[in-house]
């Protein structure tokens, strides 16, 4: 269990911070919420910024002292950012190695040497998908635009019918499969098993990707058939081909992770016994920050080596990927004060308490409210870290796979409808040379489809398993 985990289970076990009544503490959720939303979308103010206001005003509507509020929230940003800050880190450091390494494009271009006509499609999503594993959904933006862009030119291919699965593989990974940032805070939120939730996400992402990816595309390119836009297209990441890492030595360092991490899910499923050796060793071996370490130092001989990386070349690297990931860190740390403070003015017991009452399923509950919180703020990872605070009560009944499940249905949630409000929406509309419009038509359904998919998918699997 992690630390976050315990400190939770702590927090719902002392009496809130307030005593204020269901409708009152009702009225300061919506009023927190609703600071979060205009000062993110009418001011424009930072979403940590953001966040940390909101708190205290959800604090101070439901009638609690400030000072505990502030310790509430310094509380859950401190122990948020210390469950999952060094993994996204680590992720951070690796997808920096996977891009200046020149790794990315080895299997970019091994995979689509074999692909061609129809099947390229099909290809764009399974490049995004692998290389959306270790990678920010932005990132990997800025890494695979490039790539569609030069593919849909130099095939005289439709852009959507390139540009939507690359999109969607990158996103589906960001929104459903650890160790993004959202599905981590979530897992640490509702006490969830890392490697079940890892697996199920993929299972989930498999039929999600294929329907929002390659399927979408051939409506989408009906509706919006634009060329590749000349200006967008870039050089190359790495152009010394001589000087890459091999294909192979780049998936196995890419996915060792994930084989690290689903072989502990596996083990304590058939051992079962946490005195038994080899379990033990795998609870270490398969711990998230063990996992992703692990690759990191691999990742050191296995890309940067081979493309050239001396030992004074590696450190600055390290400095480089860190520092975009600040204000990663910040949100998400803010986000699990919020989360903190939601607990501890009684918040997540008062949802606990009225869904008993309601006839709708956990799952789909929590789906509902991290859509509502993303089309607010339009923050995929807000929508996450909020909706997990305001739902996580629920998951204290629940199975090891139910738990993992409710993970998941946030995740779903907090992908639905990206419009004006979100980050994502301009990088697209700016990359693909997209009106408003356009990118309504082809990115915003694209997420909107992904989002229902999978919470349908979701739900189908909390009835067979």
């Amino acid at each position: 269990m992690t630390r976050l985990s315990v400190e939770m289970l702590a927090a719902d076990t002392v009496e809130p911070i307030t005593s204020a009544g269901h409708a009152q503490l009702g009225i300061a959720v919506l009023a927190g919420i609703a600071v979060i939303v205009l000062l993110i979308t009418q001011f424009k103010l930072h979403a940590f910024l953001s966040l940390t206001l909101g708190s205290l005003a959800l604090g101070a509507i439901a009638g609690a002292p400030l000072d505990k509020v502030i310790t509430s929230f310094t509380t859950g940003l401190g122990s948020t950012v210390a469950g999952v800050g060094v993994l996204i880190a680590l992720g951070a450091i690796l997808g920096k190695m996977l891009a200046d390494s020149g790794g990315a494009d080895q299997i970019v271009d091994t995979i689509l040497a074999r692909a061609g006509g129809r099947s390229m499609p099909w290809a764009m999503v399974l490049i995004a998908s692998v290389i959306g594993l270790p990678l920010f959904f932005e990132v990997g933006v800025v890494l695979l635009i490039p790539v569609v862009l030069m593919v849909a030119k130099r095939g005289n291919y439709s852009l959507m019918r390139i540009g939507i699965p690359a999109l969607a593989g990158l996103s589906v990974m960001h929104g459903l499969v650890p160790p993004h940032p959202g599905p981590l805070v979530a897992i640490d939120a509702v006490d969830a098993n890392l490697g079940v939730t890892l697996a199920l996400g993929v299972l989930v992402a498999i039929p999600t990707v294929i329907i929002a990816g390659p399927v979408f595309s051939r409506y989408a390119a009906r509706w919006v058939d634009v060329p590749a836009p000349e200006r967008m297209i870039p050089q190359r990441a790495s152009e010394d081909l001589d000087r890459r890492p091999g294909f192979g030595a780049t998936l196995a360092t890419i996915l060792l992770p994930v084989a690290l991490m689903l072989s502990k899910a596996l083990v304590d499923i058939v051992i079962d016994d946490p005195e038994n050796t080899v379990q033990r060793v795998f609870d270490v071996v398969g711990s998230p920050l063990i996992a992703l370490l692990a690759s990191v130092l691999v990742g050191i001989f296995t890309l940067l080596r081979p493309a050239g990386f001396g030992k004074r070349r590696i450190s600055p690297l390290v400095e480089k990927s860190l520092a975009p990931i600040a204000g990663i860190l910040l949100i998400v740390g803010a986000g699990g004060g919020f989360k903190q403070t939601l607990i501890d003015t009684g918040v997540g017991q008062m949802v606990l308490d009225i869904s008993e009452d309601w006839s709708i399923p956990a799952l789909l509950l929590a789906w509902l409210i991290a859509v509502a919180i993303r089309l607010a703020t339009g923050s995929a990872t807000v929508a996450t870290v909020s909706a997990a605070g305001l739902v996580a009560p629920l998951a204290a009944d629940m199975s090891t796979t139910h738990a993992a499940l409710l993970v998941l249905a946030i995740g779903a949630g907090s992908l639905f409808f990206s419009h004006v409000n979100d980050a994502g929406f301009w990088m697209v509309k700016e990359y693909f040379g997209l009106s408003v419009g356009q990118t309504i038509k082809t990115w915003s359904v694209m997420e909107t489809i992904i989002s229902v998919v999978a919470g349908g998918v979701v739900l189908l699997l909390s009835l067979i398993i």
